[in-house]
């Protein structure tokens, strides 16, 4: 067996023998015994994260070094040349290497290619072809030569020049749908920093940034028809600190800069509940028409707007409309969630009214899986955050509701949410879905994993990382690291290379590269790190 495991560095095909793969890892995984030899180093292919459709050794490399240039080839459009600088400028930091980009396919080098006929590989997915001639990223789209070119950056070395290896790669996502989200409403951070998280998200193709701007503690975005969500609302977070929101300049920038990596941002403006600090800011969205106190607890469930008052509506009507032109996606997400200050009459009355406004200015609805026991909009999508103990009438509303061609997007709590703690001795998050070490985020199967719903119901994954505890760079990445690249392997590789044992080698194998990049990631004691 460990002559196996040493011959299949230079034949591994992950999506043509997974059976093969898995015998040959699990061989030193968890029945390993003492005096067993240590497993076989990983070969460049076999480190690759998320793993890929196929990826096969073949022959002598590249040599990656000071010659290297990136050719867009003539006549691709401009979005490939920026493709390729984006690339060059990926590659330049950790290789110190100038990578001049120039036109023209012909001659050695890095090359991009666009092929509208490539089979195989789909809207995201692309070919990687190493020789010692150079390096061919080939795709239908930008988005795929982009993804293209985050693999090839785990091909080189962390550091410096070195051989890409010679072989080629195969590949295409299993869901369209591979998010992570972040709560700024909780606690407020600057876009600088969400920035940080698209590079980090979109180099393990993931291509949706959910972002929740506005909650019970704070509205973090600026409004012209509504200024005092932002200046008076968005003055606070949980623990009393000064909060913070962004302008609209900021936001524009956010969404460009993510646009440039291929993720698509999704802005949620939760309602009815999740909504003191827009009652704070405004009297009039109020019943009784008093506005409360800011709030700086971490409690949910006791605000909601007032369904009853056709000024609400102009409220959402105006709101909508500022962040639907602000955003070029095709999601707008209206929350839903533990609106336990509403009763279940007004609840759907106010969220079939909610709904409208989205579809008015041609955008999809995206709620949390609350609006299954309402009334979802045609095309509506829901967002499911339940977990193994959520009571089996709402489990059973959402299959009916995927059954009805409702998308699922799956974010289990007490798989995928990232401010859960990894065990009782971790600072900071909560523990109310319970504990999620490492192995217990990644090891289930999205398309099986709601009795009753298809694969094909299932739109895809998402990480959130709610911010109750979360106030810093280095809390946020704790938590965030290494799970939700657990998350972008799920959302991305075929179901047959899902495997704990692999898995868990390539990610030890990632650790290089993480510390590289300065993310504070938590060495999960279930990954064999390498000492």
């Amino acid at each position: 067996m460990r002559v196996l495991r040493r011959t299949l560095g230079a034949l591994l095909a992950l999506g043509a023998a997974p059976a093969l793969l898995t015998a040959c890892t699990s061989a030193h995984g968890d029945d390993a015994r003492p005096g067993d030899d240590p497993p076989a180093a990983l070969t460049p292919f076999e480190r690759l994260l998320p793993a890929p459709v196929s990826a096969r050794a073949a022959g002598p490399g590249y040599a990656f070094g000071a010659g290297t240039v990136i050719r867009t080839g003539r006549g691709t459009g401009e979005e490939v040349r920026r493709v390729g600088e984006l690339l060059a400028e990926q590659l330049r930091g950790p290789s110190g290497l100038p990578l001049p980009v120039v036109d023209g396919a012909q001659g050695d080098g890095i090359r991009l290619r666009i092929d509208e006929g490539a089979q195989g590989v789909g809207e995201e997915g692309y070919r990687l072809d190493a020789d010692p001639s150079g390096v061919t990223l080939t795709a239908r789209t930008p988005a795929g030569l982009f993804h293209a070119g985050q693999t090839l950056r785990q091909l080189v070395p962390v550091t410096g020049p070195g051989t890409v290896p010679g072989g080629t790669v195969t590949d295409r996502p299993r869901f369209a749908y591979r998010g992570a989200m972040v709560d700024i409403a909780r606690h407020f951070f600057p876009v600088e920093q969400v920035k940080r998280y698209v590079d980090q998200l979109a180099q393990y193709k993931v291509n949706t940034l959910h972002l929740h701007l506005t909650d019970d503690q704070g509205w973090r975005l600026a409004s012209d028809s509504w200024p005092r969500l932002a200046e008076y609302g968005g003055a606070g977070e949980v623990g009393g600190g000064p909060g913070g929101h962004w302008t609209k300049g900021e936001y524009r920038e956010l969404v460009a800069y993510a646009q440039q990596r291929y993720v698509d941002v999704v802005p949620e403006i939760d309602m009815p509940g999740h909504t003191n600090a827009a009652l704070a800011s405004y009297a009039e969205l109020n019943c009784d028409g008093k506005a409360p106190d800011r709030y700086t607890g971490i409690k949910v469930g006791f605000s909601s707007l007032c369904v009853a008052k056709e000024r609400t509506y102009e409220f959402i009507d105006e709101v909508l409309g500022e962040l639907a032109e602000l955003t070029p996606g095709r999601y707008l997400h209206i929350g839903g969630d533990e609106a336990h200050a509403t009763s279940a009459a007004d609840y759907a009355a106010f969220m079939d009214r909610a709904q409208a406004v989205v579809g008015r200015y041609g955008k999809t609805v995206v709620a949390w899986h609350q609006l299954a026991s309402a009334r979802p909009a045609p095309g509506a999508v829901l967002q499911y955050w339940g977990h193994d103990r959520t009571a089996a009438a709402d489990k059973a509303a959402v299959v009916a509701a995927a059954k009805a061609g409702h998308p699922l997007i799956l974010s289990p709590a007490d798989r995928l949410y990232l401010d859960m703690k990894y065990d009782p001795a971790t600072k900071p998050g909560l523990a109310w879905a319970g504990y999620v070490p490492v192995q217990r985020a990644y090891s289930w199967n999205p398309g099986a994993y709601l009795a009753g719903v298809p694969e094909s119901a299932v739109l895809g994954v998402e990480a959130p990382l709610w911010t109750e505890t979360v106030s810093t760079r280095g809390e946020w990445e704790q938590l965030a690291f290494p799970r939700v690249l657990g998350l972008a392997e799920l959302g991305w590789s075929p179901p047959s290379a899902l495997d704990w044992t692999a898995y868990s080698r390539r990610l030890a194998a990632q650790a290089p590269r993480l510390d590289a990049q300065g993310i504070g990631f938590f060495r999960a004691p279930d990954v064999p790190w390498a000492q």
